[in-house]
């Protein structure tokens, strides 16, 4: 549907996308145009399914109607190529997900592409539009993703150069693919949906097996010349230190991952399966964990102190699978950022931390093909 819209209603639609509903003479005065052009390309959307109305606002003029984006007017499917078995979602335009499936995660290309293939028909069944209104599909993966996001350039976990993953996934399914780093994805999503949608700079951290960053700049996703931008985790925080699966070593993922947490952990003898349980043994006393959790925060909340001192950004988004981060890792993080910050800088910059479920990969992948029906080729 993406390709038939007419430059000023994809302008629109994106000025939605961007800023929620708005009223009719909201949207004129953000756009330009007269109340009259505005209305005729306000009611051709609404023809299109691509707006709908929703509640009448009342003021000191004329109630005004506002006008949001229709979140059955297309849909997406998402896919995450960062565990085995890899989910497979469908979502709406809103974000929200129709349904869920998964599928065996596969180092070949070829035959990642026929699973998605063969799993689309089950999935599509979720609801009655989705077929005849799936507009595209999206990938997340670990690894270098080019400025196209249509190449994988290189990813260690799955051991691929230079793929050209989404042609591929289109001759097989016949449907509009695009693939991207899975930090990036999670940042689109956040942008789209989440909590970063109204503002214009931030930069996105994920912690997980290995750490995530990403960030937008005046409003769109920043990718560096060779869409490498962000790569927080290999860069060196302990010089000479531990090798990492990169190549090089000291990298902050072989410091402050969870992966990285749990390993020093069981290096100490310590039963620790997740954040929480070595959070319990530091809040008993337990030297090893305490110095393991101390090691890991002064590292993640270093190199985030760097990157507000770099990029100035509005808001740093902290999001994490497991555990809490009330404890003391949390708390040395939070510590490090404003010890390594500049003393103008210090407590300026908001830092959130939000907890996401197991969905953020494949919802991110699903953000990345949603991203782009909103704002055309070309616009990334």
């Amino acid at each position: 549907m993406n390709a038939l819209l007419t430059s000023s209603q994809r302008q629109l639609v994106r000025v939605i996308s961007e800023s929620g509903p708005l009223s009719r003479t909201e949207m004129a005065n953000l756009l330009g145009l007269s109340k009259a052009a505005m209305s005729g390309i306000a009611r051709d959307l609404i023809d299109l399914g691509v707006l709908h109305e929703t509640e009448t606002v009342y003021g000191q003029g004329r109630p005004s109607v506002r006008l949001d984006l229709h979140p059955e007017c297309a849909f997406f499917v998402g896919i995450s190529l960062l565990e085995d078995p890899a989910p497979m979602i469908l979502s709406d335009l809103n974000g929200k997900i129709i349904a869920r499936q998964s599928m065996p995660l596969s180092r070949d290309p070829h035959v990642i592409a026929e699973a998605i293939t063969e799993g689309l028909p089950s999935l599509l069944e979720a609801h009655p539009d989705a077929r005849e209104k799936l507009s595209g599909i999206g990938v997340a993966l670990s690894g270098f993703v080019d400025e196209s996001q249509a190449n994988c350039v290189q990813s260690t976990l799955l051991g691929w150069q230079d793929v050209p993953l989404a042609k591929i996934i289109r001759e097989r399914s016949g449907v509009e693919t695009f693939i991207e780093n899975d930090a990036k994805a999670v940042a689109v999503s956040e942008k789209l949906f989440g909590s970063a949608r109204e503002i214009q700079s931030f930069s996105v951290v994920s912690l997980g097996d290995g750490i995530g960053c990403a960030h937008f700049i005046d409003g769109k996703l920043y990718r560096g010349n060779h869409g490498g931008a962000g790569e927080i985790a290999h860069c060196t925080i302990e010089p000479g230190g531990s090798p990492c699966r990169c190549g090089k070593r000291g990298c902050l993922d072989t410091v402050s991952s969870m992966k990285a947490i749990k390993e020093m952990s069981r290096a100490e003898g310590l039963e620790c399966v997740s954040l929480s349980d070595i959070e319990n043994e530091a809040s008993t006393g337990n030297a090893a964990a305490i110095r393991i959790l101390h090691r890991a925060g002064s590292a993640l909340g270093l190199a985030i102190a760097n990157l507000i001192q770099i990029n100035d950004p509005g808001l740093i988004l902290i999001t994490h699978v497991e555990g809490s981060f009330d404890g003391l890792f949390g708390t040395v993080v939070n510590q490090a950022i404003e010890t390594n910050v500049l003393p103008r800088y210090a407590g300026q910059t908001p830092i959130r931390i939000k907890r996401v479920d197991g969905d953020v990969w494949a919802r991110g992948a699903a953000s990345i093909a949603a991203h782009n029906f909103l704002i055309g080729p070309n616009s990334n």
